[in-house]
């Protein structure tokens, strides 16, 4: 039998590379969290990214709240301003209630995660600013990354060959995600993303926001969750699979014992 979650372990961890590495800034109403590197740009960081979140525009990612974030003598960030789904976003938007802030979380998953060699964007820090009494909009930094989403790329690569040996790659990723301990959650084409390192194509796995980390490896039954939510996810963005057929789909998303 698996023995039970040890929750406050993986706190102390998570908590104690927050601590190490990142910087805990107090700005007015804006708690910044940034990678001790990124210190001496602090305010010009905290200046944009709460442009970013209060801008309309439509960004990047499934939800349009990422855009890459430039900045003289820095390395380029991606800011994920976290923005709602579904019919609440037209009541609240960008608006979230909660003790523990969701950027602040997810910082600490993601540290965590990246610490046991799961293939993560480097995460670089996370934004709150509170409106309210446990009332905040929020932001995630991470190292911009060259490339594009697996959704993206299954759609502009026409090579078949091509197209499986990526597909082939992100199932090991998520495989060594599964060894390691990490229930995603919410893991989608948009989530997955296509870079090369090298000569060689890998895959890297994105957004963390509902992410925990458990005990490796992982207990099936949430790996099977994490790969019939990607399934469900792809039938829906391609229900004719032009990208994506049943061969291919299954050898992204079958348990492991169908392979």
């Amino acid at each position: 039998m698996k023995p039970l979650v040890n929750e406050n372990a993986i706190e102390r961890d998570s908590r104690h590379l927050l601590a190490k590495d990142f910087l805990r800034l107090k700005l007015g109403s804006r708690r910044l969290y940034l990678n001790r590197g990124l210190g001496p740009q602090a305010s010009a960081i905290a200046a944009r990214v709460s442009s970013l979140m209060r801008e309309r525009r439509r960004g990047e990612g499934n939800r349009g709240g990422a855009f890459e974030l430039r900045l003289d003598g820095l390395p380029a960030l991606f800011a994920r301003c976290f923005r709602r789904g579904g019919m609440v976003r037209f009541v609240l938007s960008d608006i979230y209630v909660g003790a523990v802030p969701r950027p602040l979380r997810e910082l600490r998953v993601s540290l965590a995660a990246r610490r046991r060699g799961i293939a993560i964007a480097e995460p670089m820090g996370a934004m709150v600013e509170w409106i309210g009494p446990m009332v905040y909009r929020g932001c995630f930094l991470t190292r911009a990354l060259d490339g594009m989403t697996l959704w993206q790329f299954l759609q502009v690569d026409d090579d078949r060959l091509v197209r499986l040996q990526v597909i082939e790659q992100a199932r090991r990723t998520i495989d060594t995600m599964h060894r390691r301990g990490l229930y995603h959650s919410d893991l989608n084409l948009h989530n997955l993303f296509v870079t090369k390192i090298g000569e060689s194509f890998t895959v890297m796995i994105l957004d963390l926001d509902k992410a925990r980390l458990d005990p490796p490896p992982l207990d099936s039954t949430l790996v099977h969750e994490n790969l019939s939510r990607l399934a469900r996810s792809a039938r829906k963005l391609d229900p004719y699979e032009r990208y994506l057929d049943s061969f291919a789909l299954g050898r992204l998303t079958a348990p492991a014992s169908e392979d």
